[in-house]
């Protein structure tokens, strides 16, 4: 599927998504995959869903906010450090460019991210 026209919809909970091992540099623990699909770029912001299988991996963030469709994470913020926080259906959580962060995923996350 490729990016969404105005007027169509997608069901982003059920979207069949190609995961792809994550890099060995960033795999903390397990084998953790992800997998991306852009649904609509608006000027200069990505709207997509993302998701991740269980595992634990680090990251370094970009301007962002998502809202988890499926899935359970704890989300470690390493740089800044601020205290952890647990993510699960409805979750609505902002990142900023640059934070370094270790994602603990127990459930495969889904998440729709703006970027």
């Amino acid at each position: 599927m490729s990016e969404l026209t105005a007027g169509t919809g997608v069901a982003a909970a059920a979207l069949p998504l190609a995961h792809e091992p994550l890099p060995a540099d960033d795999v903390v623990i397990g084998r953790p995959t992800t997998a991306v699909h852009a649904l609509a770029t608006l000027g200069e912001v990505e709207v997509g869903i993302w998701e991740m299988t269980p595992g634990t991996a680090s990251d370094v963030e970009v301007d962002e906010v998502f809202v988890v469709l499926a899935g359970h994470a704890r989300i470690e913020f390493v740089e800044p450090a601020l205290p952890a926080i647990e993510v699960d259906p409805g979750s609505v959580v902002r990142l900023a460019a640059g934070q370094r962060t270790v994602w603990t995923v127990t459930e495969t996350l889904r998440k729709i991210y703006i970027a």
